[in-house]
C-alpha cells in the first residue's frame, strides 16, 4: 500500500514536471517545426500545389549566387572583426585587469548590445554616421587653415571615401551586435583557463607569448572556432538592419527572399521558399559545427 502511494506520488510529480515543459514543445512545434515543414514543401511545389523542381532552379541565377556570396562575405567579415574585438574585450574583463564595477558595466552593455538590431540599430547608425549624422558633421567641422589661405578638413568621412550605405558600412553596423555576442560567449571559456597553467609555464621559463601559443590558444581553439561560427550564422540570418540601412541596394540573400515573398516586382513566394531552404542548410551546417566544437570545449572545462 505504501509502495503504491509512493509510486502515485512519483507519477504525479513526473506528470507535473512534463507539464511544465509542454509550452516549450508547443512553441517549438508552432514556430520551428511547422514553418520548417511548410518551407520545405513550398520549395518543391508551385502555386497550384503540384510537385516541381523549377523553384530549385533559381540557384542557377547568377544574381542569386551573388547574393549568397555577398551574404557569406558580410557574415565572415563581421565574424572575424567582431570576434577579434570581442575576444580582446572579453580577455580584459576576465583577466581582472580592470575594476570590478567596470566589468559589470561591460557585461551589461554586451547583453544589451547583442540583442540590439533591426531598424533601431540602422536608425542609430544613420543618425550617427549618416551623411547628415551628428558625428559626421562634428568631424567635418574640424578644419585647419591651408597654405593657399583656405581651409582643409581632414576628417570629412565621406570626402575620404567612407559610405555608411555601402558594404563596408554594413559590416561596421553588423559588428556593433557581433562583438558583444562574442564577449558573452567566449568569456566563460577564458574564465576556464586555470592560473596554475600560466604559473607552470612561468616556472619552466616560458614567456607570455609561449603560454598563449602553446597552451591557452590550443585549449581555446574549439571555443573560438565555435563562437566564430555562431557569429557567422547570426549575421547570415540578419535582415531588418540591412534592409533599413541600405534599402535593399546590397544583394543579400535575406533581402532577396523578402523581395520574392513581399515584393511587387519579384513576387514568387515558392522561389523565396527555395532560397530560404538554402539558408537553412547553411545554418544547419554552421550550428552543427558550433555544437560539436562546444561539446569538445565542455570536456576540458569539466576536466
Amino acid at each position: 500500500m505504501v509502495g503504491t502511494s509512493h509510486a502515485r506520488r512519483r507519477f504525479a510529480q513526473a506528470l507535473w514536471d512534463w507539464l511544465g515543459i509542454v509550452p516549450f514543445f508547443i512553441f517549438v512545434l508552432a514556430f520551428l517545426i511547422v514553418p520548417s515543414l511548410n518551407l520545405f514543401t513550398g520549395a518543391f511545389t508551385n502555386r497550384f500545389g503540384e510537385f516541381t523542381l523549377e523553384n530549385v532552379a533559381v540557384f542557377r541565377n547568377p544574381f542569386v549566387l551573388r547574393s549568397y556570396l555577398t551574404s557569406v562575405q558580410v557574415s565572415a567579415l563581421t565574424a572575424l572583426v567582431g570576434g577579434a574585438f570581442g575576444f580582446l574585450v572579453a580577455y580584459a574583463v576576465t583577466s581582472n585587469s580592470i575594476p570590478r564595477w567596470m566589468r559589470g558595466v561591460i557585461l551589461t552593455f554586451a547583453g544589451l548590445a547583442a540583442n540590439f538590431g533591426g531598424v533601431p540599430l540602422a536608425f542609430a547608425f544613420i543618425a550617427t554616421l549618416g551623411r547628415t549624422g551628428f558625428l559626421t558633421a562634428l568631424l567635418k567641422g574640424i578644419c585647419f587653415p591651408s597654405a593657399d589661405g583656405g581651409e582643409t578638413c581632414p576628417f570629412d568621412l565621406y570626402a575620404l571615401g567612407f559610405n555608411l550605405y555601402s558594404l563596408g558600412g554594413l559590416v561596421l553596423t553588423y559588428t556593433y551586435f557581433q562583438f558583444p555576442l562574442m564577449v558573452l560567449t567566449i568569456a566563460p571559456a577564458l574564465e576556464g583557463l586555470r592560473k596554475e597553467w600560466r604559473e607552470a609555464c612561468a616556472t619552466l621559463g616560458a614567456s607570455a607569448w609561449h603560454y598563449w601559443r602553446d597552451v591557452a590558444l590550443p585549449i581555446l581553439a574549439p571555443s573560438l572556432l565555435g563562437t566564430m561560427l555562431l557569429l557567422f550564422s547570426n549575421a547570415f540570418g540578419a535582415y531588418a538592419t540591412a534592409q533599413a540601412l541600405t534599402g535593399g541596394n546590397i544583394p543579400l540573400v535575406t533581402i532577396l527572399i523578402g523581395q520574392q515573398i513581399r515584393g511587387d516586382v519579384l513576387n514568387n513566394p515558392h522561389e523565396g521558399y527555395a532560397l530560404a531552404l538554402g539558408m537553412v542548410i547553411v545554418m544547419v551546417i554552421t550550428v552543427a559545427g558550433y555544437t560539436a566544437l562546444q561539446q569538445r570545449t565542455a570536456r576540458w572545462l569539466r576536466a
